[in-house]
């Protein structure tokens, strides 16, 4: 048999691997690349900024749970002129090209933070539009409109290819998808982590210190496979990123069936940093078992009953 060719296109970016390291969970990519082996990666996305330093939430932010994590960080970072001086010239001596993630309380600063991260020369632009709107509190995913208007803002500052990150509670995610294609999305990530509780027996009080916080682990697979398949049947022009879950070559593979081009690891590294190795060789397993050549051949090959 051929050797497996794990080569896939994400619109126009060529990427090595489906592998994409999650934007939180590996700090700002050079300090995990220090530990981990990168060129397994397509890509990794570096931790959310904002125009100015947020401290975050207070503690206890992040907490276990039976199958994943809760954690509700509050997207603490230095601002984006520090991260440029801190982050920005390590980038290109990196083994792995490097997206940033910008994040925003209005269409402004989103662009202004872009355009930032574009300067210090990242690859690709995650727009982190599941955070909350900071004028009342929503999430821009929650609105299709103000999705679409973060988006237009964000490509008209950049020439580097942009990508919407949706919520998994998006009440219409297939509609703010469909919005931030129109706006001119190069892809969209499916998804950040869904909204969730925990409680201490103990003290009776929440794990965490806003009580909810974000989910993610094995348990919110299935609800981000159904967003991937939900948006890739109705919108198959729009490159995909699956994400939510992953912890085996088997889950990558079942995300590119149902419509992903690539995949984000997430919470996996947060308990293997070293993960995309192993990630790697279980799919090669997986592709040899199904009689796969090309992993970009089975992308969006789901059958119906």
């Amino acid at each position: 048999m051929a050797p497996t060719d794990l080569t896939v296109k994400l619109g126009a970016l060529e990427l090595r691997s489906p592998l994409i390291a999650a934007s939180g969970t590996v700090g700002s990519v050079w300090e995990w690349a220090e530990v981990a082996d990168a060129s397994v990666y397509g890509a990794a996305v570096a931790k959310s900024v904002s125009a100015e330093p947020w401290t975050g939430n207070p503690i206890p932010r992040v907490a276990p749970t039976a199958t994943g994590m809760l954690n509700a960080i509050g997207i603490q970072n230095p601002g984006i002129e520090a991260w440029i001086d801190g982050v920005g010239g390590r980038i290109s001596k990196l083994n792995v090209p490097v997206w940033g993630s910008a994040v925003g309380g209005d269409t402004e600063e989103f662009a202004r933070v872009a355009k930032g991260l574009q300067s210090a020369g990242v690859a690709a632009i995650e727009v982190n539009l599941s955070c909350p709107n900071l004028e009342d509190g929503e999430m821009f995913s929650f609105d299709s409109q103000r999705s679409a208007a973060v988006l237009a803002a964000v490509n008209s500052v950049v020439d580097v290819p942009v990508g919407a990150k949706l919520s998994p509670n998006t009440p219409d995610v297939v509609g703010v998808a469909a919005a931030c294609d129109e706006a001119g999305a190069a892809f969209a990530v499916l998804t950040n982590t869904a909204l969730g509780y925990g409680i201490s027996l103990d003290d009776r009080r929440p794990l965490l210190s806003r009580g909810t916080g974000g989910y993610s682990g094995a348990g919110l697979k299935p609800i981000a496979l159904r967003c991937v398949y939900e948006v890739a049947n109705a919108l198959p022009d729009l490159p995909i990123v699956g994400s939510g879950g992953i912890q085996s070559g088997a889950d990558v593979l079942e995300y590119m069936i149902v419509g992903a081009s690539a995949v984000a690891l997430g919470t996996v590294h947060l308990a293997e940093p070293k993960a995309g190795r192993r990630i790697t060789g279980e799919l090669r397993r997986e592709m040899e078992r199904h009689g796969v050549d090309t992993l970009s051949d089975v992308i969006g090959t789901v059958r119906s009953w």
